[in-house]
């Protein structure tokens, strides 16, 4: 198909615009909001390669303190992904909000999958994307590309600079980057809200125009991130990532803090864990099959009346 192959070629462009620093390498960081004058430069790691995580939906809650919205439903003892029954007594939320979340779950129990971004091929805010097992950064000097191994979904980081005065809302936010020492932060803010199924995860925990999204991003090894590791493990269902007994790699931590003042009584902390990923990445394409999605109808992914190319 036609399509196919612009794909392809797509994404042999971007892999030769990787311009990836090698460690040590100077780079002028961002500014960002919040954050007073940096140093003319820094040095910096590379954090670019293929990435995958283990564990089903994907968070790993914190050691303490306010965490994401949990799944009631469990299966041996861990999440329930057949079942997604987001846990609405989360202090986090505040009333209307854990309605929203009770709604879902109630569907859910009724043996029904309700329509998500990703079940009807829309793209994913922030932190929602993370819901991919697959993370493929492209680090360049002046951005980081990040592509995520299903649904082409595509979001860039510009470093440097700061958040503009005014912020025109777009699918994954306006995302600036900076670099503190051997830390990689993204700040996300504009994140659209006009528009189908805005939730920040898979229990349908809803999100206003306040969103706000940092993310520290730090290379690891796995005495540092064993913590984590047995926190998602004990979370979530495992089995869909290659990290095991026998890895002892390079690790890609993600450190995500949420704050929505809109939805959340307080900002709430979770981790995601990567390891390198050697493995060939079959394409995984929501948008060409729109049958049975949900609840035995057509699902609802964006389409257009004639092509626009």
């Amino acid at each position: 198909m036609a399509i196919e192959r612009w794909k392809s070629l797509l994404l042999r462009a971007l892999t030769a615009l990787a311009v990836t620093p090698a460690v040590g390498q100077t780079l002028s960081p961002a500014i960002g909001p919040g954050h007073g004058k940096q140093p003319a430069t820094a040095s910096v790691l590379d954090f670019s390669g293929n990435w995958r995580r283990a564990g089903l939906p994907w968070f790993e809650p914190p050691v303490s303190g306010p965490g994401p919205v949990t799944n009631r439903s469990r299966k041996n003892g861990v999440s329930n992904y057949d079942q997604l029954v987001g846990d609405y007594t989360n202090p986090i939320l505040q009333l209307w909000a854990a309605e929203v979340v009770k709604k879902h779950g109630e569907i859910s129990l009724a043996g029904v999958t309700f329509p998500n971004p990703a079940n009807q091929c829309w793209p994913e805010p922030v932190p929602f994307i993370f819901k991919h097992m697959g993370l493929l950064m492209l680090q360049q000097p002046h951005q980081i590309t990040m592509i995520f191994n299903e649904d082409h979904e595509v979001r860039q980081v510009r470093l440097g600079g700061s958040h503009p005065a005014q912020v025109t809302p777009s699918w994954h936010g306006d995302a600036v980057g900076h670099f503190e020492g051997d830390t990689l932060v993204i700040d996300t803010v504009g994140t659209k809200t006009d528009r189908p199924f805005a939730m920040i995860d898979l229990f349908g925990t809803p999100y206003t125009k306040e969103l706000h999204v940092v993310e520290r991003y730090r290379l690891l090894d796995h005495s540092a991130v064993k913590d984590a590791l047995e926190r998602g493990a004990r979370e979530n269902t495992q089995g869909a990532g290659p990290i095991d007994r026998d890895y002892d790699g390079e690790f890609l931590q993600v450190h995500i803090t949420v704050e929505d003042k809109g939805v959340f009584t307080a900002p709430w902390t979770a981790t995601v864990t990567y390891a390198r990923d050697t493995r060939e990445w079959p394409e995984i394409v929501c948008a060409e099959n729109i049958h049975e999605y949900y609840y035995n109808k057509e699902s609802e992914v964006p389409r257009a009346n004639r092509p626009d190319f």
